[in-house]
C-alpha cells in the first residue's frame, strides 16, 4: 500500500453520469484501492485550500481548464488574476512543495491542445492524462507509482534509514533494556507507559550498536549523511547534531574556541550556558554592553560598542585581562536574535568584530528559521562567508540553533553550524573532541530523526512557505491589535485604552514611497520588505540609542504586546496595567506567554500558529479590558491568587490592583534601576572558573542581599523579567547604595508587597517566611588571588 493523499483538481463531478465523470470515478476507485486517499476539488479556490492545509499530498491530478473559483488574497509573486484555475494551482504547488508529482489532465482533444500550454507547464508536471484514452487501472497505476516514488524521495537520510530498519522487525539484542518496549509490557505501570506512547517509539529507541544507522560521534552512515544534508540546507560548511539543547551547543562551542586564561568577548545579554562554557574553559570574559529602552527590553550591542577601539578600551580597563595569556580576544559571542526579536546585520557585525577576534559565535537559539525567508537576508550567522566577507580577515563563524524552539523538532534538539576561515581553521577531528565531551554515547534516535526531519521540512520552497505562513499570521495579529485599539479609541462608549504591539507606527513602501499607518499597510508589503521592520536611528517607537541605519531589525514573529503605563522612551503614565497582572489572567484562560516584563509580554508565532489560536488571545485581551473597566472584583478575575493570599487580596478589585502595582513600580522606578544595573557593570575580581572551584569545595556561603555589599559573587544572578544576567561569578556586588543592590532591593520589596507576582530569580534564594533575598558569595576567609 502506498499511503498519502492525491489531489484531484478537476471540474467534472465524480458522481456524474457522463463518460468523463464515470471514467474519473473509476480512476479514483483504483487509486483508493492502492491505499491512497483522494481529495476532490472542483475549482481553483478549493484546490488551493487543499494545498494550504494538506501536507500529506503524494501526487496531484490537475485539469488545465479548472475554473478559478472565488479569488482569494494571494502571496507575494502569485499571478492568478488572469490565469486559468489549473495554472494557479500549478504555481501554488511549486511554491508549496518540492517536486510533488503532478499529472495534467487534457480534456478537449484538440490537435493543438498540448502546444497551447505555456512552456513553464512542461517544467512543472511529470506527465499528461487523457482520461478516456487509457484504462482506469493503468492511469491509477501511474498516479500510485509517482506517489510512491515521491513519498520515498521526501524522506531525509537518517529518518529514511530508521524507517527501513524499523520495518525489518529485527529482534533487539542490545541496549536499551526495554528491547523495543517489550520490557514495559511486563508491568502494569510499564504497560500504561507503552500504551500512551505506542510501540513505534520504543522500536526506534536503539543502541549505537546498530551499525547501519551510523554513528553520532563518528558522523558516519545515515547520521553523517543527515548532518551533511542539514549543512546544505542551512548554508553551513559543516553541521553537527546536538541532543541536549542549545545550552549544550553553546558550551561546546565556547569550550572549543577559547582556552584557559584567554580573553573572550561576551554579549552581556547572553544565556547562562555561555557562562558555563567560560567556566569550563577557564577563559577571562570581557563583557560588551547592549542598549536598553524604556520598557526595560534589552537591545542590540550598538555599533560603537563592538568597534575595534571600543573593544580594545574595554579589554584594557578590565582587571582580569592583566593575567591573560594575550591581550587579544580569541572568541566573541553575541545573541542573535534577542529574546525580544532584535536581529543584527550579521555581516556588518562580523566585519566590526573582525579586528578584535578570529572567531565569532552567533547564539541563534531562537532564530533557526532565518535562512528561509527574505526578510532575514544577511541577518544570520551562516550568511557570513566568502561571498559576503572575502579576504584573510574574515573570522570563523559559529551558529548555535535550538532547532526545537521555532522549527519542528523534539525538545532538546539543536544544531551547531560553522563556516571556518583560514584565519582560524576548524579541523573536524579537533572540534569533534569538544563535541564528544559534551555529547552522549546513548543518543535518542527519535531525537536525531527529528533534527533530520526539521531540516528536510525547510528544504526547497516549502521552507519559505512555512516561515512565510508564520510571518503572515504574526502580521495579521499585530494589525488586528492596532486596529482594535483604534476602534476602541473611536467608539466613545468605553475608556479609550487598549493594549499595543511593539512595532513601528508607520511604514513606507520602498517601491512607491507611499507612507502607511502600520495597521493599514498591505500585508504583502510587511511580509516582503525588511525595511518595514528596521530600527531607524533615534526613533521613539523602539527607544534604543546609538543605532545605525539597517543595523538592527525587529523580527515580526516575536510579538511583544505592550501595556499602558510606560513607553519605549521611559516616560511614565499616571496609570497603567502591569504586564504581570495581564499574564496571570491569561494563564487562567490557558494562554501561557513566553516572557513577561514590567509592561510587556512576549508572544511567539511559530509554525504551529493558527488564526484560531491568536484570535483566542485577542479575545482574552478584550475580556481583560472589560473586566478592568468595570472594576471587577479580583476573586472573579484571579480566584486562585485570592485563595492563596486571602489576607493580601480579599476585597481588592482588578483596577485597584493595577493602580497599586503601577504606582509601586513607578515610585520605585524599577525600570530605571534595571537600566542602571545593566549599564553600569559590576567590577570583575576573579575569573568565573575560580568561583566555581570555590563553590564545589565549600569556599562560598549564602549571604542576605542586605548584607552583601562589596562581596564577590560566586554564582550568576539572572532576574526574569527580563531574563538577562545582572551579576556574573567573580564580580563585586558593589556598594550598598550601588546600582545592583538598589535594584535587587527594589525587587525584594516588590515581591513582599505583591505575593504571587514574584520575579523568577536564578542564583537568588528567597526565604519563604521573611521574603529576604540571598546570594551565593565567596567566603570572606578565602584568599582571593590577584588577577
Amino acid at each position: 500500500m502506498v499511503g498519502g493523499t492525491v489531489l484531484f483538481a478537476l471540474d467534472e463531478d465524480p458522481l456524474g453520469a457522463g463518460a468523463a465523470g464515470g471514467q474519473l470515478r473509476r480512476i479514483r476507485e483504483e487509486v483508493e484501492a492502492q491505499g491512497l486517499e483522494a481529495r476532490w476539488a472542483r475549482t481553483g479556490t478549493d484546490a488551493r485550500a487543499v494545498l494550504r492545509t494538506e501536507a500529506g499530498l503524494a501526487a496531484a491530478v490537475v485539469a488545465w481548464d479548472l475554473p478559478p473559483g472565488k479569488r482569494s488574497p494571494g502571496k507575494p509573486g502569485e499571478k492568478d488574476g488572469d490565469e486559468t484555475g489549473g495554472a494557479a494551482v500549478l504555481r501554488q504547488i511549486g511554491r508549496r512543495f518540492t517536486d510533488l508529482p503532478v499529472l495534467l489532465v487534457m480534456t478537449d482533444g484538440a490537435d493543438d491542445e498540448f502546444e497551447r500550454l505555456p512552456l513553464w507547464v512542461a517544467e512543472t508536471v511529470v506527465g499528461y492524462v487523457w482520461p478516456l484514452e487509457d484504462t482506469p487501472a493503468f492511469i491509477a497505476g501511474r498516479i500510485a507509482g509517482a506517489a510512491r516514488a515521491y513519498r520515498q524521495s521526501v524522506l531525509p537520510p537518517f529518518f529514511k534509514a530508521l524507517r527501513r530498519f524499523d520495518d525489518a522487525h529485527e529482534y533487539s539484542w542490545h541496549t536499551p533494556a526495554h528491547a523495543g518496549g517489550v520490557a514495559f509490557l511486563k508491568s502494569p505501570v510499564g504497560r500504561a507507559f507503552f500504551d500512551h506512547y505506542g510501540e513505534r517509539l520504543f522500536r526506534s529507541d536503539l543502541s549505537i550498536s546498530v551499525e547501519e544507522l551510523g554513528s553520532l560521534f563518528e558522523h558516519t552512515g545515515p547520521i553523517g549523511e543527515a548532518e551533511r544534508n542539514a549543512a546544505r540546507i542551512f548554508g553551513a560548511d559543516r553541521t553537527y547534531f546536538v541532543l541536549h539543547g542549545n545550552s549544550t551547543a553553546d558550551r561546546m562551542v565556547g569550550h572549543y574556541c577559547v582556552a584557559q586564561d584567554e580573553i573572550a568577548l561576551v554579549d552581556r545579554n547572553c544565556h547562562k550556558s555561555v557562562l558555563h562554557g567560560l567556566v569550563l574553559s577557564g577563559a577571562r570574559p570581557v563583557y560588551l554592553v547592549p542598549t536598553r529602552n524604556g520598557y526595560g527590553l534589552a537591545g542590540p550591542l550598538p555599533p560603537e560598542e563592538i568597534g575595534a577601539a571600543s573593544v580594545a578600551g574595554r579589554i584594557a580597563r578590565n582587571p582580569l585581562t592583566s593575567g591573560a595569556v594575550s591581550p587579544h580576544a580569541e572568541y566573541a559571542v553575541l545573541t542573535n536574535s534577542t529574546y525580544d526579536g532584535l536581529c543584527y546585520d550579521a555581516i556588518r557585525v562580523t566585519r566590526e568584530l573582525a579586528p578584535s577576534t578570529p572567531r565569532v559565535h552567533f547564539d541563534e537559539a531562537w532564530f533557526a528559521y532565518a535562512r528561509f525567508h527574505p526578510l532575514y537576508a544577511g541577518r544570520y550567522g551562516m550568511s557570513v562567508g566568502p561571498d559576503t566577507f572575502d579576504g584573510p580577515d574574515r573570522p570563523t563563524v559559529f551558529s548555535t540553533q535550538s532547532t526545537h524552539k521555532l522549527l519542528a523538532a523534539l525538545s532538546q534538539s539543536a544544531m551547531v553550524h560553522l563556516k571556518p576561515s583560514s584565519r582560524a581553521p576548524v579541523e573536524h577531528e579537533r572540534f569533534n573532541e569538544a563535541f564528544m565531551m559534551h555529547g552522549t554515547t546513548s543518543p535518542l534516535y527519535p531525537a536525531i530523526a527529528s533534527l533530520d526531519v526539521a531540516a528536510g521540512m525547510m528544504d526547497g520552497p516549502q521552507g519559505h512557505w512555512l516561515v512565510d505562513e508564520a510571518v503572515t499570521e504574526a502580521i495579521r495579529f499585530r494589525q488586528a491589535v492596532a486596529r482594535t485599539g483604534r476602534r476602541v479609541a473611536a467608539a466613545g462608549d468605553r475608556p479609550a485604552w487598549f493594549f499595543g504591539a511593539w512595532q513601528p507606527p508607520a511604514v513606507t513602501d520602498p517601491a512607491t514611497g507611499e507612507r502607511y499607518d502600520f495597521a493599514d499597510a498591505p500585508t504583502e508589503l510587511l511580509r516582503s520588505h525588511a525595511s518595514c521592520w528596521q530600527l531607524e536611528p533615534g526613533a521613539d517607537w523602539h527607544g534604543f540609542p546609538g543605532l545605525a541605519d539597517h543595523y538592527c531589525q525587529l523580527d515580526p514573529v516575536k510579538v511583544t504586546v505592550t501595556c499602558p503605563g510606560i513607553d519605549a522612551t521611559g516616560t511614565w503614565a499616571d496609570w497603567g496595567i502591569p504586564a504581570r497582572i495581564l499574564t496571570a489572567y491569561l494563564a487562567t484562560r490557558n494562554i501561557v506567554v513566553e516572557k513577561t516584563d514590567s509592561y510587556t509580554t512576549l508572544i511567539l508565532f511559530s509554525m504551529g500558529i493558527t488564526k484560531g489560536k491568536w484570535g483566542t488571545l485577542l479575545d482574552a485581551l478584550m475580556d481583560f479590558k472589560a473586566l478592568h473597566d468595570e472594576d471587577a472584583p479580583l476573586d472573579r478575575v484571579l480566584p486562585g491568587l485570592v485563595d492563596r493570599y486571602p489576607r493580601r487580596y480579599t476585597g481588592t478589585t482588578l483596577r485597584e490592583l493595577c493602580r497599586s502595582m503601577h504606582g509601586h513600580l513607578r515610585d520605585a522606578d524599577l525600570v530605571g534601576l534595571l537600566d542602571t544595573a545593566f549599564q553600569e557593570l559590576p567590577r570583575p575580581v576573579v575569573p568565573p572558573q575560580w568561583c566555581y572551584q570555590r563553590l564545589i569545595r565549600q569556599g562560598t556561603e549564602r549571604v542576605r542581599v542586605a548584607d552583601a555589599a562589596d562581596r564577590v559573587a560566586a554564582a550568576m544572578v539572572t532576574v526574569t523579567p527580563p531574563g538577562i544576567p545582572v551579576l556574573m561569578p567573580g564580580e563585586s556586588i558593589g556598594a550598598a547604595d550601588g546600582p545592583l543592590l538598589r535594584y535587587l532591593g527594589a525587587l525584594e520589596s516588590f515581591d513582599r508587597r505583591f505575593p504571587g507576582f514574584r520575579s523568577e530569580t536564578h542564583g537568588v534564594t528567597v526565604d519563604d517566611e521573611t521574603g529576604d533575598y540571598a546570594i551565593e558569595c565567596v567566603r570572606q576567609d578565602e584568599d582571593i588571588p590577584a588577577p
